[in-house]
């Protein structure tokens, strides 16, 4: 079966709508962009979509690669000032050149819209949607990413739920990839039966969106399977925006 991830998503979002709507809330989601990656710029574009659905207001504050990380911090810090600001994402990767986890950690805590890991909370409620239980389950993450890998590994171990890497992949009940590598993972390599949750993203010759999974060929063995797009993607970008209400 294939999960529809953007079924889940419009769900959230007419949710977050209503409330907003009700209270009359004043939302505002800054995001800081340094460089032109094309990928951070698709991703940016499925926020402001979202972002205009709910009535959450949107900017975006693009600095070029060759700005230095000091100055970059004190321009994220002069954006967490403004008290129109709900919230705040710095959008990932950032050039190599940038220390991530120093650049990250300027954010105050009351500002962060990612504070609460998106991709945790997708992954959280395609399980609940789905009536997918992990215990007793052999899990597989693939990847140990900043912004995909690293929260769930520590979502799994917070919840007692033993998990390896992808040279068990064979043999997992659960497999949860978010490398951003396409055909990284193939149907000969996926039991029977088995629940794929594809986060990764790349573009190919054509710029049309890819996971990690070759989806043809895993759909075959798959019980549940997440596409690319249209899988926990929107998801995610829904959850941003229900972190921001929580702010």
């Amino acid at each position: 079966m294939i999960i529809n991830g953007k079924k889940i998503s419009e769900k959230i979002l007419e949710g977050l709508k209503k409330e907003i709507e009700e209270k009359q809330l004043k939302l505002k989601l800054a995001i800081v962009l340094v460089g032109d990656d094309y990928a951070s710029g698709v991703y940016i574009n499925r926020k402001k979509i979202a972002c205009e659905k709910v009535g959450i207001d949107f900017e975006i504050f693009k600095f070029s690669a060759d700005v230095f990380e000091e100055d970059l911090k004190e321009k994220i810090k002069k954006i967490a000032e403004n008290k129109n600001i709900t919230g705040i994402i710095i959008q990932l990767p950032l050039p190599e050149k940038f220390n991530a986890e120093d650049v990250l950690s300027v954010i105050p805590d009351n500002k962060n819209a990612e504070l609460i890991s998106p991709v945790v909370s997708a992954v959280e409620k395609i399980f609940i949607e789905y009536n997918v239980s992990l215990k007793n389950k052999k899990i597989v993450l693939v990847g140990r990413g900043k912004s995909v890998g690293e929260p769930l590994a520590k979502w799994l171990s917070k919840n007692n739920l033993e998990f390896s890497g992808i040279e068990d992949i064979k043999d997992a009940d659960i497999v949860i990839s978010g490398v951003g590598k396409y055909g990284l993972i193939t149907g000969d390599m996926i039991k029977k039966g088995a629940v794929v949750i594809d986060i990764g993203f790349s573009l190919d010759e054509n710029k049309k969106a890819k996971g990690d999974v070759d989806f043809e060929s895993v759909f075959k063995k798959a019980s549940y399977i997440t596409p690319v797009p249209g899988g926990v993607g929107p998801i995610t970008v829904a959850c941003l925006l229900e972190n921001l209400l929580k702010l």
